[in-house]
């Protein structure tokens, strides 16, 4: 039997920085296509664990070293990505520091809630909604 074909496999990272008043997280403004805001992350290497590629990903976008705490889930609309059905988990992660813009990353955003960008790239704003109801109490996350 042949090996099935199977959707791409993404980590993305939403990174609460600890040394700043109220833990606010970071963005990037993509430097490749599809344009937009989004949350950190990106393709998992082929012999790569999930959690490897969030950790990596983190790095080379935003200069950042994270510890992972917790999954908010795992996102699979086959719509979600222009360049093809994409499946990511996506974490939560700590971090201390300051961000700086990276290898795919043109720019690093640090936004709150009440600072968020309108338009995000793919489906992250539905992610971020998961995300601010998990810091309201209204949805539970997978603790690592």
């Amino acid at each position: 039997m042949a090996r099935p074909e199977t959707p791409a496999l993404a980590a993305d990272i939403i990174i609460e920085l600890l040394d700043h008043k109220d833990r606010p997280f970071v963005l990037i403004e993509r430097k490749y296509e599809p344009l937009g805001v989004a949350i950190p992350g990106g393709f998992v290497d082929i012999g790569e664990t999930i959690e490897a590629a969030a950790v990596r990903e983190a790095r080379e976008e935003t200069g950042l070293t994270v510890k992972l705490t917790a999954i908010l889930g795992v996102y699979s609309d086959p719509d979600r990505d222009v360049r093809g059905h994409t499946v990511s988990v996506v974490y939560i992660a700590q971090a201390h520091g300051e961000p700086v813009a990276r290898d795919d990353a043109a720019g690093v955003l640090v936004v709150s809630e009440q600072s968020l960008p309108k338009d995000l790239a793919f489906d992250h704003g539905r992610i971020l909604a998961d995300y601010f109801a998990v810091k309201q109490g209204k949805r539970q996350v997978i603790t690592l």
